[in-house]
């Protein structure tokens, strides 16, 4: 069982920065990808961005040149910097990581855009 530990997550007005981290357990395997989905109030657990054990990224549009996701793969590390931030994307972000054969999620932490 991977356990995914996220931290970071809070209140920050609008335009700032906040810098997301998720730690996954050691395991046999390590994570094919690792990523972020937010979920808004009322609304659907999106994709935000996500990195293959490679390198590859992918983005959602509405964060795009505005968030960036990095890895290390030595710490099973994923961390997603948050610029330039709008009460948009005000929401629960969880933590991701794709396995063979099976995917985990975190708890999630919330992320609060006000003034």
């Amino acid at each position: 069982q991977v356990q995914l530990v996220e931290a970071g997550g809070g209140l920050v007005q609008p335009g700032g920065s906040l810098r997301l981290s998720c730690a996954a357990s050691k395991t046999k395997f390590r994570p094919n990808a690792m990523g972020w989905y937010r979920q808004a109030p009322g609304k659907q657990r999106e994709l935000v961005a996500i990195i293959a054990s490679g390198g590859t990224t992918n983005y959602a549009d509405s964060v795009k040149g505005r968030f960036t996701i990095s890895g290390d793969n030595a710490k099973n590390t994923v961390y997603l910097q948050m610029n330039s931030l709008k009460s948009e994307d005000t929401a629960v972000y969880f933590c991701y990581a794709t396995y063979p054969g099976t995917n985990y999620w975190g708890k999630g932490t919330l992320v609060t855009v006000s003034s």
